[in-house]
């Protein structure tokens, strides 16, 4: 049945393979999950008609043990009365069903096997397909970081960026030597207010030695 050959296409899916030869990891995962959603409900669907036939043919089993016993106690029963043409038709009989009930074992034991597998795949599908749904939001998130990590080299990397970042390297070169012209500048005028002080200090000297030569000649002292 097509049903079960994508069904068992969908079971050997590797969802990472898939979601890596996806140009949108994003909408392939999330059509995969409702991809796999209609294979669940289809196959369950399909599931259930072949167990109903199952079904159908163990009955028919069922009834053609039931119809070979009846006949053989009929022969039995026959045979024991002194009768015995009315046992061979009856052991006729059983044997005609005895025919029909190897047909129907061997359709009964066919279906069963088929539907024990059929149940394998569709627990196997729904295993899978709950494995997508919890991977869902985790690749979907991974997805998006790459796309941002890509983004983000990819503007680091540009003419701009880089343009920009030389810009701000010039900017930066500027400041520094006016940062040190203004040091420069005040390391001098520090140096000119030294030199004045030491002069100012000098010329206070000489006054106060001016006054005190005043003094001793006024006193008499030498």
């Amino acid at each position: 049945m097509a049903i079960f050959e994508r069904l068992s296409d969908l079971l050997k899916a590797n969802v990472n393979d898939m979601l890596d030869k996806a140009e949108d990891p994003e909408k392939m995962v999330k059509q995969i999950i409702i991809d796999m959603e209609a294979q669940v409900n289809s196959a369950t669907q399909a599931l259930g008609a072949a167990m109903g036939s199952e079904k159908q043919a163990l009955k028919q089993l069922e009834s053609a043990k039931a119809a070979s016993e009846d006949w053989g106690k009929k022969a039995k029963t026959a045979l024991l009365a002194g009768n015995e043409a009315l046992a061979k038709k009856a052991l006729e009989q059983k044997t005609s069903v005895d025919g029909d009930l190897v047909q129907f074992q061997a359709a009964y034991d066919s279906m069963s096997l088929q539907v024990g597998q059929l149940k394998d795949q569709v627990r196997q599908l729904k295993a899978k397909l709950e494995e997508a749904r919890m991977k869902q939001n985790m690749l979907i998130a991974r997805s998006k970081m790459a796309d941002a990590q890509k983004s983000v080299s990819t503007s680091l990397n540009s003419t701009d960026s880089k343009s920009a970042f030389t810009k701000l390297d010039k900017m930066e070169q500027k400041v520094n030597a006016k940062e040190a012209e203004a040091q420069a500048f005040t390391e001098m005028a520090g140096e000119n207010t030294s030199l004045e002080d030491e002069f100012e200090a000098l010329e206070k000297t000489a006054a106060v030695d001016d006054e005190l030569a005043k003094l001793k000649a006024e006193l008499g002292i030498e």
